[in-house]
């Protein structure tokens, strides 16, 4: 399949034929959205055509990627999904993700394949003994990194998010408030500890002082409940709170109802955005936003920060306990939450 045109001994040129490639990739949402630089350069520059394999329920996420030439969806049997790709007869397999699950896959896809390597020991030692040995690179570089034997040369163009015709959201689903322009908290995070209490997402509106735009799942409907109801004029008690903050902040509260893709399309029209460790913080970067990234138990240095985009970290480095975990708890393991609870929010907005 690879065609060698003679060069020097060290540096041969080298031409590739077009290659039928498929992409793997299961783990998250955020690891889908951070493949998508791979899928443009295999298909843009290197004319290849790509088809990619994930979770059913990240599917639509790429349905509208015009760089992806077919997507296979995990639904139920994973032996099925096996079976599909091994019809597809692909000259490559990339995998993202190395896991054993996806060993198998390639095991039984057959044929050529490069593989990532997930660092897990390195990571397990920054975690368990902060000692930190993983490389200064972000992740979707390493991704990169993986496909350079092919040609690939990184393209400067960050993150790509296409988002279906059917789910823009348009201006006039909006309140009147923030047509002229919002910042969006996209208050979601995969763990608990990777977000923050509520009285600091309080605290953080209050400081955001524009128009708000609170984005997350239905679970988490019930704290931007709490958070909504704090600056809505009721009590003398709540009168009280608010004049002591002495703004009020304009909210309208979407958790819960918006799919990802029309999230999404309101990222995309938003002028900030205050986000946790989550997926909207990279759906935010690939459409060029200034980010305010906010991180709790986790921590940059795993290579999943803001990528190719304007960003602010707000973080607590003076913590031994930091990171506690790769991913993140259901309650801080030392019960003081000081990474969320000890944060400062240092930031200025323009009018």
């Amino acid at each position: 399949m690879f065609l060698f045109l003679p060069g020097t001994k060290k540096e041969p040129k080298q031409l590739y034929q077009r290659m039928k490639i498929l992409v793997v990739q299961f783990s998250s949402l955020t690891d889908v959205v951070l493949a998508s630089p791979v899928v443009r350069i295999l298909k843009s520059d290197l004319q290849h055509d790509v088809h990619f394999t994930t979770r059913q329920e990240f599917t639509s996420s790429l349905v509208a990627n015009p760089y992806l030439d077919k997507i296979h969806s995990l639904e139920r049997s994973f032996n099925q999904l096996i079976r599909e790709l091994r019809q597809e007869k692909f000259d490559l397999v990339i995998d993202l993700q190395n896991s054993t699950r996806t060993k198998y896959l390639r095991f039984r896809v057959g044929g050529k394949s490069y593989s990532l390597n997930p660092l897990s020991f390195k990571k397990w030692l920054l975690v368990n003994f902060k000692i930190d040995l993983l490389p200064n690179l972000h992740l979707v570089e390493r991704y990169l990194e993986l496909i350079e034997p092919l040609g690939a040369k990184m393209d400067n163009l960050g993150l790509d998010y296409f988002i279906p015709e059917k789910d823009e959201v348009e201006h006039n689903w909006l309140p009147e408030t923030h047509k002229n322009g919002y910042a969006v908290f996209a208050i979601e995070g995969a763990h608990s500890t990777n977000g923050l209490p509520i009285n600091r997402m309080i605290e953080l509106c209050d400081r955001i002082n524009k128009p708000i735009i609170l984005l997350g799942r239905e679970q988490d409907m019930q704290i931007a409940n709490q958070v909504e109801q704090f600056f809505q004029r009721g009590s003398d008690e709540e009168e009280k709170e608010i004049e002591e903050l002495n703004k009020k902040s304009i909210l309208f509260n979407a958790c819960g109802k918006f799919s990802t893709n029309q999230a999404a399309s309101i990222i995309s029209e938003a002028t900030w955005v205050f986000t946790h460790d989550s997926v909207m913080m990279h759906i935010a970067a690939a459409f060029k936003k200034p980010i305010f990234s906010i991180w709790g138990n986790t921590i940059p240095s795993f290579g999943k920060y803001p990528y190719r985009t304007q960003f602010t970290i707000f973080e607590n480095k003076s913590l031994e306990c930091r990171p506690c975990s790769e991913t993140g708890y259901a309650k801080c393991p030392k019960g003081h939450f000081k990474c969320m609870n000890d944060l400062t929010f240092d930031f200025y907005l323009p009018d």
